[in-house]
């Protein structure tokens, strides 16, 4: 398969994506499921999540499936946990990935966003009566539980993935949903390092079907305070494409810098993005990664470009700056970011920590 051939695919893959979504979109949320965009990995978040096209091993089976192949060790590890948004939220990341052949890898991942302490004001008032007594508190949890799979293709440098994801959210006790969604990917390498790649989440569109349970109590404040009482129903996710482009350049025998450039581009409507229309908005994010011997890396990443209103009610443009380090040992590899470097941009500073570990067969002597 030449270069040609794989652009025609990418672009057979966006027609696919762009059928008929112009209509779904004008009927379904925007930000559905959102948290399984984090991202995970210290690598990746101090690269403003810019790694599709270069992802490889255990993480790849988020990123891009089609990375995990590129995977040597037999069998990889990964943990991963933040504190997102000043702490107000737990964010963790399990993976585990192995080589089921030659030219073949298969990994399982978790992401898991947890809100602890949210207080449960529906019982504050009671015939008229407000009672702090009565204030309880929930727990908002969601998770997301991936099976990735990944092919080397017959033309060298090729690789195609793909992943069958599980939802589960829970809002205390009285709202809870279970989801399901498929995603495809494909890397391709050049002899002289470059890199491509091409992601498509949700490509079946995702079903979140939601079901909420209220005791008739609870049904009542409701009623009395004018709020509309949640009904059973289903939240559809609309296909995203995610493109990126990388390139390594080998200094010398002791540094390497590693470049990457990725664009989403969302099917759900318009949103606060550099690139923006009522059916397809376009996010770019670029990231840096410099390397020393393989074993020590400096990151950084810009993304999050977005339009917000300063103090004046004027429209300004930020971005968001992030940057990590990393260092990998003979079986084991550390990665840290730091998030939204000097508050420049609408999220918080937020600091990640992840670990990767390798586990080989130990050769055995006659």
């Amino acid at each position: 398969m030449t270069l040609t051939k794989l652009k025609s695919i990418v672009l057979l893959m966006i027609a696919v994506l762009a059928l008929d979504l112009d209509t779904k979109a004008q009927s379904t949320p925007k930000y559905s499921n959102e948290y399984l965009s984090i991202g995970v990995g210290g690598r990746a978040l101090g690269m403003s999540n810019s790694v599709i096209a270069s992802a490889e091993g255990v993480t790849a089976g988020y990123w891009n499936p089609a990375g995990l192949v590129k995977q040597e060790d037999k069998l990889q590890l990964s943990f991963m946990h933040s504190n997102l948004y000043s702490g107000i939220a737990n964010y963790d990341y399990l993976g585990l990935s192995t080589k089921v052949k030659e030219n073949a890898a298969l990994s399982f991942s978790m992401v898991r966003l947890g809100v602890d302490n949210i207080p449960n004001t529906i019982d504050l008032i009671r015939n008229g009566q407000i009672n702090y007594d009565r204030v309880t508190s929930f727990s908002s949890v969601d998770y997301g539980f991936y099976v990735s799979y990944a092919q080397k293709a017959l033309k060298d440098g090729l690789r195609f993935g793909g992943s069958a994801k599980i939802i589960r959210r829970k809002g205390g006790e009285f709202a809870t949903a279970w989801g399901f969604g498929i995603d495809a990917s494909a890397q391709y390498e050049t002899d002289n390092n470059w890199q491509f790649a091409i992601v498509g989440r949700d490509i079946t569109t995702t079903f979140n079907a939601w079901k909420y349970t209220f005791t008739e109590a609870e049904e009542q404040v409701f009623v009395q305070t004018g709020n509309e009482i949640p009904i059973n129903s289903l939240e559809l996710t609309l296909p995203k494409l995610l493109l990126g482009v990388a390139k390594k350049f080998d200094v010398n025998d002791d540094f390497s810098v590693l470049t990457e450039l990725n664009l989403d581009l969302n099917t759900d409507g318009k949103r606060n993005t550099l690139i923006k229309s009522n059916f397809i908005s376009g996010d770019p994010h670029f990231g840096l990664e410099a390397g020393y011997k393989e074993r020590i890396f400096l990151r950084g990443g810009i993304g999050n470009v977005q339009q917000l209103k300063d103090l004046l009610y004027v429209q300004q443009w930020t971005l968001q700056p992030n940057m990590g380090v990393g260092l990998s040992l003979k079986n084991f590899v550390v990665d840290y970011a730091l998030t939204n470097i000097g508050n420049l941009g609408a999220g918080t500073l937020s600091h990640v920590f992840s670990v990767r570990a390798v586990i080989n067969p130990i050769a055995t002597t006659k």
